[in-house]
């Protein structure tokens, strides 16, 4: 306690913005004087949120917006502020534009999940000032001013469940010229003719996620992108435009008709694609020239020809740095589409995923053979999927693959064999 009463009250004020929750940092800060001294002027950082207290959800609104109130307005200098209210019924406009307007020249970062009657426009509100961070969701953005509602120091934007057009969401990107990283999840978009089509133009944008979108077509122009993440999105068509800075692929049950994502593709480390139908010849096309990948992962892949198939030689030949590869088993009409043909050696590949949806006695063999052309193998990690209700049949096939798997780890003693089940 002694050693408590002797902390400076900066440094007080650095634990109870790590506390983070505002019912925790109200509790602690009864401790004494001192520390109320440090929640009032050394506080950086406050959270509500409906699902750390079901009190929250229990009081009545104007109880809530009186609480939430009094908590932010003993604060002299928040720099991140977290309004997340859930489940919660509609707050007064005119409370949150106080709360907003209180806080606003020294936030850096700012999560708003608040319904408002009417909506409060959070653009007019945080323009022009220091934001560096921006979480918005259940929220509507309408006529962006990019030379009006501007964030100079906006670096990360998240959209989540807004309603936008792709026009204002365009310009909003305008108005953010320092942003790296962007992210929309199952936004609505809102067009003017029949064909929804959003383009999007940014040139320090690094990163973007891309969540329950549907879309006739998404082109995306940023000269600087390094990570790419599509997921469970329908589109048409979808185009990067850039110059070749892509470090990061990931698509994850994605529905699309042409997929470009530029020509010069060199710098290419990671493709991840899973739950998705590929025309290999045009895929293969696409990455063939990534010299640089270290992590390939096709997993659950659907192919569009039955009849094609993806060799390990094509892998070892044209990815000769790759040191991460997970490919998950599909025998189909006795066709395996990821075939043990050739005789290259994938010499950097350190750690192996391999999995299955239907196991049958032609898995274990399939792990044989990727091992052997794995010499420097660390790691193989096994994934399968095992229903509750097994037949016989199924139990004995389960049985014979966990014993080949016992004698492959007895032969390659140095390879560390994990196993992951659903």
């Amino acid at each position: 306690m002694a050693l408590m009463e002797h902390l400076p009250v900066e440094v007080i004020g650095n634990i109870l913005s790590r506390l983070g929750a505002a019912r925790d940092v109200v509790i602690a800060s009864a401790t004494c004087r001192k520390w109320r001294e440090a929640c009032r002027k050394h506080l950086h950082a406050l959270s509500f949120n409906s699902s750390d207290w079901p009190v929250y959800r229990d009081i009545t609104t104007s109880r809530l917006e009186i609480l939430i109130t009094q908590t932010i307005f003993q604060t002299t200098g928040l720099q991140g502020l977290s309004i997340l209210m859930d489940d919660v019924e509609e707050f007064s406009a005119s409370t949150v534009i106080a709360w907003l307007m209180y806080t606003r020249e020294t936030l850096r970062q700012l999560f708003y999940n608040v319904r408002t009657t009417p909506n409060v426009n959070i653009l007019d509100i945080c323009g022009r000032q220091k934001l560096e961070m921006l979480v918005l969701a259940h929220n509507s953005i309408t006529g962006v001013d990019p030379n009006y509602q501007r964030f100079p120091c906006l670096k990360s934007l998240s959209l989540s469940y807004v309603s936008i057009s792709a026009l204002d969401l365009n310009l909003l990107l305008t108005a953010c010229p320092k942003i790296e990283t962007l992210e929309l999840v199952n936004p609505e978009i809102a067009m003017s003719d029949a064909q929804v089509t959003v383009e999007l133009c940014s040139p320090t944008l690094n990163s973007i996620f891309v969540e329950a979108i549907s879309l006739d077509k998404f082109i995306l122009e940023a000269d600087s992108l390094e990570f790419l993440h599509l997921k469970d999105c329908a589109l048409e068509l979808f185009e990067l435009i850039g110059k070749g800075t892509l470090k990061h692929f990931k698509i994850d049950d994605v529905s699309v008709i042409h997929l470009d994502i530029g020509e010069t593709v060199e710098n290419l480390e990671i493709v991840d694609v899973s739950n998705f139908t590929i025309i290999w010849p045009k895929f293969y096309q696409m990455i063939s020239r990534s010299s640089k990948l270290r992590r390939l992962r096709l997993w659950d892949v659907m192919f569009d020809d039955e009849d094609e198939i993806v060799d390990l030689e094509t892998i070892a030949v044209c990815f000769p740095q790759l040191s991460h590869l997970s490919l998950s088993y599909d025998l189909r009409d006795g066709v395996l589409h990821y075939g043990l043909q050739g005789s290259s050696y994938l010499e950097n590949v350190i750690v192996l995923e391999l999995g299955w949806t239907v196991i049958n006695d032609l898995f274990s063999l399939w792990v044989e053979g990727l091992l052997k052309r794995c010499p420097n193998l660390k790691k193989l990690v096994i994934h399968g999927l095992v229903s509750e209700a097994k037949s016989h049949e199924e139990c004995h096939m389960l049985a014979n693959f966990t014993s080949s798997i016992i004698r492959l780890s007895r032969k390659y003693m140095y390879v560390d064999v994990q196993f992951e089940y659903e």
